[in-house]
């Protein structure tokens, strides 16, 4: 569904670069950004600024009902070829059957615009199958493995290149938060002095507050090299930051014994058959390779169990009022120890 997420919103935005529009558009889905990114298309290249004036309205669905949103849409523009209606929180719309009438039978010179946000809008519906000269465009959220070629793709847009290991460094941190990573790249991009060079490392710790240095993957390769003295001094720097999280470090942790126990199981370990079987960059091979030295399969299996534990303390349970700092210290010792 992710993929199709993707394809679906390039031919969307190519169609309205080419000015041919739907009379209605029903944005819904849990991924904001894409929602926000065609409605602020259609907003741009729909109206000149002269003709906004009289032909384009905005409505918040907890402001507005069903019936004024279709009595709007049967008006007709004045001095342009299309009215554009846009509504917002289109998910707070109570009674959607009152707008039927109009989804069969549409007005080819109205552009209404329904952001359905955070959710589904419920295809067994009478008013959705009732959607015939409509484009429907549902939003999921894109995979964490999507993520840095979403990245790398944002930036090529804009004829930039960004360091493959600083790409993973900032997926990694902010997650699948699509809206938050725009914001992070434009901020870069604005303070970028050289535009013809990639992003570096450097930058990222620069603008985003990353560390390239004290962050998830190297607190995972010192646990692979079983340095405790390493990985608490990378602990003590990540758990000061405003975004640490204990449970998404334990999810990354889990992932990272989890593919070491399926390494454990290959005929080729070597880097290339690491790569390929796991699935990860050739920037972290090394770091399998190094742990499966120091990590037997039942070592490895036990990790599970303790990673379990501490899972539980972050979320409050089994948990003797520790914080996250003193449950990371612990995690540490006893994975290092194993």
């Amino acid at each position: 569904m992710a993929t199709d997420t993707l394809k679906a919103y390039e031919e969307i935005i190519s169609t309205i670069k080419a000015k041919k529009f739907a009379p209605i558009y029903l944005l819904h889905g849990e991924e904001s950004y894409f929602i926000d990114k065609i409605s602020n298309a259609l907003e741009q290249v729909v109206l000149s600024e002269a003709e906004k004036g009289f032909n384009f309205s905005l409505f918040y669905g907890k402001d507005v009902d069903a019936d004024q949103i279709a009595g709007a849409a049967r008006r007709f523009p004045m001095m342009a070829n299309y009215q554009l209606i846009l509504v917002k929180e289109a998910q707070e719309i109570k009674n959607y059957d009152a707008l039927i009438p109009y989804f069969l039978q549409p007005l080819d010179s109205t552009v209404l615009v329904l952001c359905y946000k955070n959710k589904k809008f419920d295809k067994r519906t009478k008013a959705f199958t009732s959607l015939k000269k409509c484009v429907t465009f549902e939003s999921a959220k894109l995979y964490s493995n999507q993520i840095s070629g979403w990245i790398t793709t944002y930036l090529k847009k804009q004829g930039i290149k960004i360091n493959e290991k600083a790409c993973l460094l900032l997926s990694e941190y902010i997650g699948t938060d699509l809206s938050r990573i725009a914001n992070e790249l434009d901020k870069i991009l604005i303070n970028k002095k050289d535009k013809g060079t990639e992003i570096s490392l450097e930058e990222i710790e620069q603008n985003v507050g990353i560390s390239k240095e004290f962050n998830v993957f190297e607190l995972q390769n010192a646990i692979g090299q079983r340095n405790a003295y390493r990985a608490y001094l990378i602990g003590e720097h990540i758990t000061q930051s405003k975004d640490f999280s204990m449970i998404s470090l334990i999810a990354n942790l889990y992932s990272f014994f989890s593919k070491l126990y399926v390494a454990h199981q290959l005929q080729d370990k070597s880097k290339n058959g690491l790569m390929k079987s796991l699935g990860i960059n050739f920037f972290f091979a090394e770091d399998y390779l190094t742990a499966l030295k120091n990590y037997s399969p039942q070592r490895t299996y036990m990790s599970f169990n303790i990673l379990k534990t501490f899972d539980l303390k972050s979320k409050g349970i089994n948990n003797n009022a520790t914080d996250e700092k003193q449950q990371l210290k612990e995690l540490i010792y006893m994975l290092t120890q194993l």
